[in-house]
């Protein structure tokens, strides 16, 4: 076998009963020249048992104490043996040719720090939509950064350079929202490609951050915004108790809950339950019809500017509470 520069890394945790089609989606690759590390983080269903079943050559399962996911991606960048590394969670898919892709992409732009593909909702058929998904051009997706909006991308289709993303000073504990912090950074460091391919399957359930912790999330987004600001007008950002009430005040609850239902009705469709689906639709529509109209706007006009975020104004307006 061909010596492979390239890594899958899969953090397990309580990945069961979905980590199997996860696995399974791998060994369905085009291509076979990649390793897979699996970092089991301190697990307790059956996950372990179900990855000591398997009998690969290329599959290194490491175990650790419970850390969290941040913790866990670092862990691996240490533990990886090849140049990139890609992402995986342990309840999404890779499709056939994306590994094969991913390669080509290496191969002609060696010097990127970054790659990432477009991601469809889970399982095919029974969801609908793709992920909301910035696009553009390496000076594209800078300019965006500059400009003062973070990158929306599917954290489980990237792709990794080790070297320089450990060399931009990794994961930071972040909670919520550790990739999105990542990105800016990168684009601002390194360029960003984009292959314009649906090349994942992305599975919404009820155990994900996004659908437990929705509020949290959208803080924690602003946060990394602020984060961003800071550094682009070279001012010293203030932990974030500090400016907690600031970005509270920012957060509309009727898109908070107009987006926890557009999740329950692709989760609902998953599971065939059609009737709280359209409820859930039902729901999202009253709750923020704006909201509802932009999300099927940037899904039927992709070339559109998509971006995550708040005006800068919103934070520029407020320099004595963000940065007194």
């Amino acid at each position: 076998m061909q010596q492979s520069s390239i890594t899958v890394g899969l953090p397990v945790y309580n990945a069961m009963p979905y980590l199997p089609e996860a696995i399974e989606s791998l060994f369905a690759q085009t291509v076979s020249n990649f390793e897979i590390l699996v970092i089991v983080d301190g697990a307790d269903d059956e996950s372990l048992a179900y990855l000591e079943t398997l009998d690969d050559p290329r599959i290194r399962i490491l175990t650790q104490p419970h850390m969290g996911l941040t913790a866990t991606l670092n862990h691996m960048m240490l533990k990886t043996k090849t140049t990139w590394l890609i992402r995986q969670d342990a309840d999404d898919v890779s499709y056939p040719t994306r590994i094969e892709r991913l390669q080509e992409e290496i191969a002609t732009h060696p010097d990127a720090g970054m790659f990432y593909s477009l991601a469809e909702y889970y399982p095919q058929r029974r969801s609908v939509g793709l992920y909301r998904t910035s696009r553009g051009s390496p000076h594209v997706l800078r300019n965006i950064v500059q400009s003062g909006y973070l990158l929306s991308i599917c954290h489980p289709s990237v792709a990794l350079n080790v070297e320089k993303t450990c060399a931009i000073g990794g994961y930071r504990h972040l909670q919520h929202a550790e990739d999105a912090d990542l990105w800016w950074r990168m684009a601002l460091h390194y360029d960003i490609r984009l292959l314009p391919e649906v090349l994942v399957g992305f599975r919404q359930n009820m155990a994900s951050v996004s659908t437990k912790n929705p509020y949290i999330q959208e803080l924690h987004g602003l946060y990394i915004q602020y984060l961003l600001l800071s550094h682009l007008s070279n001012c010293e950002a203030l932990p974030l108790s500090a400016v907690t009430s600031a970005l509270e005040s920012w957060i509309c609850n009727k898109n908070l809950i107009a987006k926890q239902q557009l999740r329950g009705m692709n989760m609902h469709l998953a599971a065939r339950r059609y009737g709280m689906a359209f409820s859930a639709f039902v729901s999202a529509l009253l709750a923020s019809p704006q909201y509802l109209f932009q999300r099927f706007k940037d899904e039927l006009f992709p070339a559109e500017f998509i971006a995550n975020g708040v005006p800068p104004e919103f934070f520029y307006k407020r320099k004595e509470a963000f940065w007194p």
